[in-house]
């Protein structure tokens, strides 16, 4: 079973992500504290990060870049939810490192068949 951490300040995004995520056989791991985030993930070791970017220091982008220089995590993949839908967001999003990007509101089935495809 694939493990996903959400990394996201606002609760009840989290919760519906968590609830999503589950019901598709994943096992997801919250945190809503971005400066706490890159610890928790070495000690859980997670194969996917879903990161929103408007967070508290650090921000999404800065986090990203974060773990793309952490050896345990270079290669992870990293999916970007946030509410920023320009082009300088996404290009910044990806140019720190992340594989995939989706605005919120997002739709559920694009959002797993994502998580799906990169983990595949």
């Amino acid at each position: 079973m694939a493990k996903i951490l959400i990394v996201d300040d606002d609760e009840p995004a989290t919760a519906l992500l968590y609830k999503i995520l589950t019901s598709e056989g994943y096992e997801a791991v919250i945190i809503n504290d971005s400066s706490r985030a890159l610890n928790f993930a070495r000690s859980i070791y997670p194969d996917l990060f879903l990161l929103d970017l408007m967070m508290p220091e650090p921000d999404g982008f800065k986090l990203c870049r974060l773990l793309r220089e952490d050896p345990n995590f270079s290669e992870s993949p990293i999916i970007i939810l946030t509410a920023l839908d320009d082009s300088d967001s996404r290009l910044v999003a990806f140019g720190a490192g992340a594989n995939d990007y989706l605005t919120k509101p997002y739709n559920i089935n694009e959002l797993t068949q994502r998580v799906r495809a990169l983990l595949a």
